[in-house]
C-alpha cells in the first residue's frame, strides 16, 4: 500500500516552517495591504483549500507538490479561522486556544476508535487521509490561537518570540530521539511549527524601530517575506521531486520503522513531556509578571492635545497616510449606503494596518501618533472592535469616521 504523506526527515520539518511562515505573511498582506478584509480572504482561502484538497485526495500517492501546497494552503485557512474568532467576534485567545485543543483532541478520538492508528506513516486509504488533513487544519488554529495568547500574555518581541517555540522543539526532539512515542512527539512538534513559522515571518517583515529597547524586526515587509520563502518552498519541492528523498513507497516499510519501541522509554519520556509542560506554564507565568508592552487597553482615550487637520500626520510617510485613509473612506461610503458588513471589514482593515505600522509611525512623531490613536479608538468602538459594547448607529459611525479623516487631512 502507497503512503500518501512524506518520510519525517529534516526536510519535512524545513518545508513545513516555511509553507507556515509564507501562509502568515502571505494572509497579512491580502487582508491589511490589498484592503481585501479578514473574512473575504478566509472565504478565498477556503475556496482554494477545497479545490487543492480535492486535487490531493484524488492522488494514489505522495506527490511533493500538491501536498506542500495544501499544507500552504491550509496553514493560512486556519490562521484566519483564529483571527475571525479573535479579531471579528472578539473571542478572547484562552477560549480559542482551549476549544481547539478539545476539537483536535476529538478528531484525534474518532480517528483513533475508527482506524487504530494516529501514524502519519499509515495514511494509505481515503478516510485516514480525510483525518489527517482535518488534524492538521486544527493544529494550525490551535498553533495561532496558542501563539497569539503567548504574545498577549509576555509582551515578547517578534524575534524573541521565536525563541519558545523552537527552544520546545528541540526538547521534544531531544525526548523523541531518546524513547518518546513518535507518534505523540510528531504530533506536539507540528503544532508547535505554527506559532515557529508565524513568529519568524512577523520578524521578517516588521519595521525596524530606532528607539533604544523598542522591538525591531528586518523591514522586509509581507510581501517580500512571502516572495522570498515561496522561492525557498518552490526550491526545495523540486529537490524534492528529483531526489525522492522524502518518499516512503509503502505502509509495510514505514510500519516497520516506526514501531519498535521499548515501553519504559516511553513511560519516562511522558513524564518529561509533563514536566515540559508544568516548566513552560512557569515560563509564561513568569514573564507575564514583569513589566512589559501589552495589548493596547480598550479605554476611549480622548486626546488632550488639540491639532489642526493634518497636522497629527505631518511626519509620517504619505503612502500610508493615504493607505489608511482610503481604509476610512471606504468604512464611511459603505456606512453611508447602508452596507453595515462592509463598512465593519474596512474599519476591521484600518485597525489591522494602522496596528501594523504602529511600530514605524509613533517613534516619527509620538503626539500626533497618540491624538490619531485616540480618534482611531473612538471610531473603532461605534463598531464594537476592541470593545465590549455593540455596534452603535451608522450616523454615529459616520461622525468618527468623518473626524478620524479631518485629523488625516
Amino acid at each position: 500500500m502507497l503512503n500518501k504523506v512524506p518520510e519525517v526527515t529534516i526536510w519535512f520539518w524545513v518545508i513545513k516552517v516555511l509553507c507556515t511562515t509564507v501562509g502568515e505573511s502571505f494572509a497579512d498582506w491580502i487582508n491589511m495591504k490589498l484592503g481585501v478584509g479578514l473574512v473575504n480572504t478566509a472565504l478565498i482561502f477556503t475556496a482554494v483549500f477545497v479545490v487543492v484538497l480535492a486535487v490531493q485526495l484524488r492522488l494514489k500517492r505522495y506527490v511533493p507538490f500538491p501536498y506542500w501546497l495544501t499544507v500552504v494552503v491550509v496553514s493560512v485557512t486556519g490562521t484566519l479561522y483564529t483571527d475571525i474568532l479573535t479579531d471579528q467576534l472578539n473571542v478572547p485567545l484562552w477560549i480559542s486556544s482551549a476549544v481547539f485543543s478539545v476539537l483536535l483532541a476529538v478528531v484525534f478520538g474518532v480517528w483513533w476508535l475508527r482506524e487504530r492508528t494516529l501514524s502519519i506513516h499509515s495514511v494509505t486509504t481515503l478516510p485516514r487521509e480525510s483525518f489527517y488533513w482535518l488534524a492538521v487544519l486544527v493544529t494550525f488554529a490551535l498553533g495561532t490561537a496558542t501563539g497569539d495568547w503567548t504574545l498577549e500574555l509576555t509582551g515578547w518581541s517578534p524575534g524573541a518570540s521565536v525563541l519558545l517555540p523552537l527552544g520546545l522543539i528541540a526538547a521534544i526532539t531531544l525526548l523523541w530521539k531518546f524513547g518518546a512515542n513518535p507518534v505523540l512527539s510528531f504530533w506536539l512538534a507540528y503544532i508547535l511549527t505554527r506559532p515557529l513559522g508565524a513568529n519568524i515571518g512577523d520578524w521578517l517583515a516588521s519595521p525596524k524601530v530606532a528607539q533604544p529597547g523598542e522591538p525591531t524586526g528586518l523591514d522586509l515587509g509581507t510581501f517580500t517575506t512571502s516572495l522570498i520563502f515561496l522561492g525557498l518552498i518552490l526550491a526545495t519541492v523540486v529537490y524534492l521531486t528529483v531526489t525522492r528523498s522524502d518518499v516512503t513507497e509503502t505502509y509495510e516499510a514505514a510500519h516497520a520503522a516506526h514501531t519498535t519501541g521499548d515501553p519504559r522509554k516511553e513511560r519516562v519520556a511522558l513524564a518529561g513531556f509533563g514536566l515540559l509542560a508544568v516548566a513552560t506554564t512557569g515560563l509564561l507565568v513568569w514573564a507575564h509578571g514583569q513589566p512589559h508592552v501589552g495589548p493596547a487597553p480598550e479605554e476611549d482615550n480622548t486626546s488632550a492635545v488639540q491639532m489642526a487637520p493634518g497636522q497629527a500626520v505631518k511626519k509620517f510617510p504619505p503612502a500610508k497616510v493615504a493607505a489608511l485613509k482610503n481604509l476610512a473612506s471606504t468604512s464611511l461610503k459603505d456606512a453611508r449606503s447602508g452596507n453595515a458588513k462592509g463598512a465593519h471589514a474596512a474599519a476591521q482593515s484600518l485597525r489591522d494596518l494602522w496596528d501594523a505600522d504602529q511600530a514605524s509611525l509613533q517613534p516619527l512623531d509620538q503626539t500626533g501618533w497618540t491624538s490619531i490613536d485616540a480618534q482611531m479608538d473612538k471610531m473603532l468602538k461605534t463598531f464594537g472592535i476592541d470593545h465590549s459594547n455593540p455596534p452603535m448607529s451608522p450616523a454615529q459611525q459616520e461622525k468618527e469616521l468623518n473626524a478620524l479623516l479631518t485629523d488625516m487631512g
